[in-house]
Formats: structure tokens, sequence, C-alpha cells
């Protein structure tokens, strides 16, 4: 009996142990793989990643002329990668040394959190939503919504968008404009910028809001389609973002900005991609230099 009674504590002392033992590893594995996670996260989104990377990696559009597009050499082109081949080339001493990441409206929140892309620059207007999913950082362009429509069906005022099929890119403030103001007119909705324009041409809408700087150059091109309103809704800015808290990209691009500022680089962009678009007569208005509004 006492021999019995000496083995059960035996196994019981071991099993003790060999708990001990385990739950230890499991804590240790536990606060490796947080530490690791922690690190990556940190490492990830930090300057010295990107330079040890080799490459920053900048989401802009593929079909947003002119803006961000793709030319018919396959070649990345527009006002934002104009802005971010000067980003890159003062990060790491090489324009060439961007990546661009091709994004639509809808996945630009998505790509940062994700970690596919390191800053997004694809015409993004701050909102105090998305300031909830992402960083912001200053900016460098004003703009707001406009609509644009058939001659023959010409829309010149907001009260006319009732009843009307208006049409939009997902994801985008137009989209939040009239879902929050007029939430009884019918949206039709695409993906794509290119979406939305074609959908006009095909009669499946009787107008377009978007941003008035990508209407007023669209209607442009395409003789038959007018701005009826140039300004709808408050002013907003469109600026850079990074994933959310990742303070030290954040104040690298912002630092940027001030610095270009000094040269009017913002102004030179605009000159080089934009002006032969809508004239001198908006760049002052569309232009925000050194990331301070005036």
């Amino acid at each position: 009996m006492k021999r019995i009674k000496k083995i059960m504590a035996t196994l019981l002392l071991s099993t003790i142990v060999i708990g001990g033992l385990t739950g230890c590893g499991n804590s240790a594995a536990t606060s490796a793989n947080k530490g690791d996670s922690n690190s990556s996260t940190t490492s990830s989104s930090s300057i010295d990643e990107i330079k040890k990377r080799g490459t920053i990696k900048i989401g802009v559009f593929s079909d947003k002329a002119p803006f961000g597009y793709v030319d018919s050499n396959g070649k990345n082109q527009g006002f934002d990668v104009y802005i971010a081949k000067r980003f890159a080339k003062d990060l790491l001493g090489d324009e060439s040394k961007v990546e661009f990441v091709l994004v639509d409206a809808a996945s630009r929140v998505s790509y940062l959190e994700s970690k596919k892309v390191d800053i997004i620059m694809a015409n993004f207007t701050v909102t105090d939503e998305r300031k909830q999913k992402v960083d912001f950082t200053n900016p460098y362009m004003k703009v707001s919504l406009g609509v644009v429509s058939p001659d023959g069906a010409k829309i010149t005022s907001e009260d006319q968008l009732k009843g009307k099929k208006i049409i939009v890119a997902k994801g985008t403030t137009a989209e939040t404009y009239m879902t929050k103001n007029h939430p009884d007119v019918d949206l039709v909705k695409y993906e794509q910028y290119s979406e939305i324009f074609q959908a006009l041409k095909d009669k499946r809408g009787d107008a377009i809001l978007s941003d008035n700087t990508e209407v007023i150059a669209w209607a442009k091109e395409n003789p038959g389609f007018t701005v009826g309103i140039a300004s709808l809704g408050s002013a907003d800015t469109i600026a850079p973002a990074v994933t959310k808290g990742n303070t030290e990209l954040r104040d690298w691009v912002n630092t940027e900005l001030e610095t270009l500022g000094k040269e009017n680089f913002i102004h030179k962009a605009y000159d080089e991609t934009l002006k032969s678009v809508y004239g001198a007569e908006f760049e002052d208005s569309l232009v925000v230099e050194g990331g301070k509004v005036q």
C-alpha cells in the first residue's frame, strides 16, 4: 500500500513538472510570436524597411487621367504619379525605385490595411470616416464634387438629381455624399472610373457625380456632355495616406511636402500634368503647396 502511494505521488509530481514546463514553453512561444508580430508590424511600416527593400510601394489609379493612369506604352502617368516619383527619388535616391501598385477607389483602404502598399496616392480625398482607418498626411490638392450629364438632358442644379439615376464609383466621396444627402436617389455603382464614363455614354444613368476635376477634364474630351454643376457640397482636400499608426512615414511625407513647397514643386507637377487639361486659371484653386491650404 505504501509502495502504491509512493508511485502515485511520483506520477503526480511528474505531471505537475511536465505541465509547468509545457506551460512555460507555450507562454514563451506565444510571447515570441507576439514579439515577432509586433516587430513585423513595426519594421514593415518603417522607413528603414522600405530602404532595405529598395523600393517604395505606392498605390495609384490605372484609369483616372490625368491623375493616375497607364499610357499606351504601359507606363504610369499623371499628377499623383509625378509626385510619387519625387518621393521615391528623395527617399531612395532614384525615382525608378517606386513600385506602382494599381488600385481602384474601393480598395484603397484595404491595400493599406493589408500592407500591400506603403502609401496611397490615388486622388484620395480626406474624410472623417477614412481617418478612422488610415492616417492622412498634409494635402497637396483641393477638390469638390461635380456633375456631368448629356447636353440634351443637362443637370444644372442639385434639385434636378431627384428621380434620376446617378452614376458613381464605389468607395468614393461621391457615393458617400449621395447616400447621406439623397438616400432616395437611385445610384448606379461601378468599381472602376473607366466604367462610370462608359456607363454614361451607354445611357445606363442620367449623370455622373464625381470629383469636379475629373468630370471637367472628361467633358472637355467628350463632346456632347457638359458639367452643369461644377461644385457640389463642401470643398475637400486630397492627400497621401499611410497605414494607421505609421507616424514615421506620415511625418516623413509631411516634411517632404514642406520641403517641396520651397521650390513650388506641386505647381510644377500641375504644369507638367494638369495645365493642358484645366488651364492656368484653375491652378491656384486646385494646388496646395507645402502641405498647407491657403
